[in-house]
């Protein structure tokens, strides 16, 4: 009996919060929704809190409460992303810079074109104040981690993209510690060409494949 009235709410809880939000949608501010990752926050949030005290064996009523608690903390994450998303945008003055809300966290695009000359890893001098913004923004939001991520594209020697994109996100990196974010807070991570966005067979799929993502995932 007590797993019925679990499963129900769990169900239900998914129905209701459900209606409110679309999961599909990767950049919710993006597609009209100030709010959208809010919703998908409580949304994930209640059926992970509900999940977890099911799975813990809790009555009908701490099944709820778990879910309630779930809700609230995954629509404080939500909220934090959508408000950071928001000032980004308006705060950053390069139009090839994009941010992408997964709905936990936020991805800073930055394209080798803007980002670097070629074979280059010193970051060109026209980037380094929206990077600066960047900085002044983790500052405000100290609840989260930074990982920097570069990218290659599959020209050349494997091992050489390799060492381009480590060099890369660690020039990254040291600018926004320039700008005052704690190196604590700060991961590099190169990716040499192992994760492209696009295809490797076309000049223009190059070109999405070279960049370098910030990547802020908030904690609550």
């Amino acid at each position: 009996m007590t797993l019925k009235i679990t499963l129900c709410a769990l169900v239900g809880s998914a129905f209701v919060l459900g209606a409110c939000t679309d999961p599909t949608s990767i950049d919710n501010v993006a597609s009209g929704d100030p709010y959208g990752s809010t919703k998908q926050g409580a949304l994930i949030g209640a059926l992970a809190g509900g999940g977890l005290a099911a799975a813990a064996g809790g009555k009908s009523s701490k099944v709820l409460l778990g879910t309630a608690i779930g809700a609230a903390a995954g629509g404080a994450l939500g909220s934090q992303l959508d408000r950071q998303a928001a000032e980004l945008r308006q705060q950053l003055a390069n139009d090839g810079i994009t941010i992408t809300n997964t709905g936990s966290q936020l991805i800073v695009t930055l394209p080798q074109s803007i980002t670097f000359a070629t074979d280059s890893f010193t970051v060109r001098d026209g980037l380094r104040a929206d990077l600066m913004r960047v900085a002044a923004h983790l500052q405000r939001y100290p609840n989260s981690d930074v990982q920097i991520i570069g990218h290659t594209d599959s020209t050349g020697a494997a091992s050489y993209n390799q060492d381009l994109s480590e060099r890369r996100a660690r020039a990254v990196s040291s600018v926004l510690a320039q700008g005052g974010v704690p190196q604590g807070r700060l991961v590099t991570v190169g990716m040499g060409e192992n994760q492209p966005v696009a295809s490797n067979q076309t000049a223009e799929g190059k070109a999405r494949n070279r960049r370098v993502e910030i990547v802020i995932i908030p904690h609550v």
